[in-house]
């Protein structure tokens, strides 16, 4: 949670409030979102148009690395983009088997790290689970997911200022992160319309 700037700072030089980081309004405007994609698409997006713009970004970030999309990438990623919530390495492995010869586990999750290392998939850690990405991004980059609790999608949201204070305070205190990743649970405009 937020908190107001309190005049208080940590040890590195960060305002604290009840224990929140608490940043001043104008910081927080920048951590909003500037995609041309919303967080959530509606209910009635053309999802297949959805799904042909994912693998279109994957084929361009490949290309541009040098990096093969091989056949099953594609089909792993596929079953990622087949929905816009996050799926464990198993329940890609049941939606690969409705339309190929079952792949056997270290196949999708030799897929998987492939996708994760080109920033074409995040890991969801809390509900050990993978969600595809079409942001133009690194691996490395600090992202939030804003995870929906009563349909468990998840949306990905830009962290560029949050990413800069964080990444700050780590540099001052001496640590060099391997992973960022901020997970927030709630509901969407979507789900509080149903």
């Amino acid at each position: 949670m937020l908190g107001r700037l309190s005049g208080q700072m940590d040890n590195a030089g960060f305002p604290w409030q009840a224990g929140a980081l608490a940043l001043p309004a104008e910081m927080l405007q920048k951590c909003v979102m500037n995609s041309v994609k919303p967080a959530f698409p509606a209910p009635d997006h053309d999802h297949g148009r959805c799904t042909a713009d994912g693998i279109a970004h994957a084929m361009r970030i490949c290309e541009a690395r040098a990096q093969k999309f091989t056949p099953i990438r594609r089909q792993v990623l596929e079953a990622l983009l087949s929905s816009h919530r996050p799926l464990g390495a198993y329940e890609v492995i049941d939606t690969l088997a409705q339309s190929m010869a079952r792949p056997a586990p270290i196949t999708v999750y030799r897929a998987l790290d492939f996708l994760m290392a080109n920033g074409l998939v995040h890991r969801i850690e809390s509900r050990n689970a993978y969600l595809a990405c079409a942001h133009n991004h690194d691996s490395g980059a600090v992202v939030a997911f804003l995870m929906r609790d009563t349909c468990g999608a998840a949306g990905e949201v830009p962290t560029a200022a949050m990413a800069q204070v964080l990444t700050a305070a780590a540099k001052k205190a001496g640590f060099r992160p391997s992973m960022s990743v901020i997970e927030i649970t709630g509901t969407c405009s979507h789900c509080r319309r149903t």
